[in-house]
């Protein structure tokens, strides 16, 4: 049941549709840069959306909840760092250096907001705190994820450049300013066109993947990784999911927070964005490096949704009076 819920999200459809069109027709030669043209308009887009759409004043309140917040970032930032870091540094041992390399990618990104509030809210969760957490996570994870990565040691071919910066500035902190110095006259058009939007950001998301698969396929994925390297990666990727799920909930735990705050802290503290890492991975990396650096955030995406909604159910059962200390290990999306 869980896994036909994940395919029926248009989202998880759109990856796999991008990641089937790349292996079938890749983005090669010229047909690279106009496809690479395309994804940064997109990327453009989705991110002046995201300013348009995040609320000043939900930014402030979130600010303002510091013995919510703070942890949360050090846990996102911090130990699912430090955890990726030391996930790529087994990998090392046995998968390509790119692939390796994608999981500390993936400890640095920040996490979901639609599909961490989406599981809070089922799950009877702080959905406003929710909100508020996620939205901050993205919005700092525009300006921390790259430098962190490079501080952990990141690198491979994706060295920063000043290019590289340029096209950060350009393509995700420009945008979401202008968005942000806006939406007072936007808000009735987002609201209005929210579904119309929400396709906007799936586009921009799967083009991305697109462009950077064509390149790994382009570099013969499929000869420099094999099948047993495939188990690997979807084991270290289950490992990686399990320390993030249940770090979170004890986390949260040790923390003594509320039990619909503990969910909001559980989902927006162990979900990992493709939003924010599939365009920005196109950005830092070149084609050839990107589609194997992305792997570990696509199987990641995956999993995560896979196991997202039995954990909701699961937590949205009445509990125990002393449920605030249950250590069962629970998850959001």
């Amino acid at each position: 049941m869980a896994l036909r819920s994940v395919f029926a999200d248009p989202m998880v459809r759109m990856l796999v549709a991008a990641i089937v069109l790349a292996i079938v027709l890749p983005a090669t030669g010229e047909a690279r840069g106009a496809a690479q043209a395309i994804a940064n308009a997109a990327i453009f887009i989705l991110f002046l959306l995201n300013g348009m759409r995040i609320a000043r004043r939900d930014i402030a309140a979130g600010f303002g909840n510091w013995r919510f917040l703070l942890p949360l970032v050090l846990w996102v930032f911090g130990a699912m760092a430090l955890a990726g870091l030391g996930i790529a540094a087994l990998g090392a041992r046995v998968l390509a250096p790119s692939v390796a390399l994608g999981f500390l990618y993936l400890g640095t990104l920040p996490s979901t907001v639609q599909s961490a509030t989406s599981y809070t809210s089922l799950s009877g969760g702080n959905v406003a705190l929710s909100v508020v957490g996620a939205a901050l996570l993205n919005i700092l994870g525009v300006f921390v994820t790259v430098p962190l990565f490079l501080a952990l040691g990141g690198s491979g071919a994706g060295a920063v450049g000043m290019d590289v910066v340029i096209k950060i500035m350009l393509l995700l902190i420009l945008p979401f300013a202008i968005g942000q110095a806006i939406q007072d006259y936007t808000l009735a058009f987002t609201a209005r066109h929210r579904p119309k939007i929400v396709w906007i950001d799936r586009f921009a998301i799967a083009a991305a993947i697109y462009v950077a698969f064509s390149g790994a396929v382009e570099q013969g994925i499929w000869s420099r990784v094999d099948p047993g390297d495939w188990l690997v990666i979807g084991a270290l990727v289950a490992g990686f999911l399990l320390i993030g799920n249940l770090g979170a909930w004890m986390a949260s735990g040790a923390l003594r927070l509320s039990r619909p705050d503990r969910i909001a802290f559980l989902f927006a503290g162990a979900q990992k964005s493709a939003a924010v890492g599939a365009p920005l991975a196109t950005i830092l990396f070149p084609p050839a490096e990107a589609g194997f650096v992305v792997i570990a955030l696509l199987l990641y995406h995956f999993f995560q949704l896979v196991v997202a909604a039995p954990i909701a159910s699961r937590l949205k059962r009445p509990s125990r009076p002393d449920a605030v200390g249950y250590s069962a290990p629970t998850t959001r999306s």
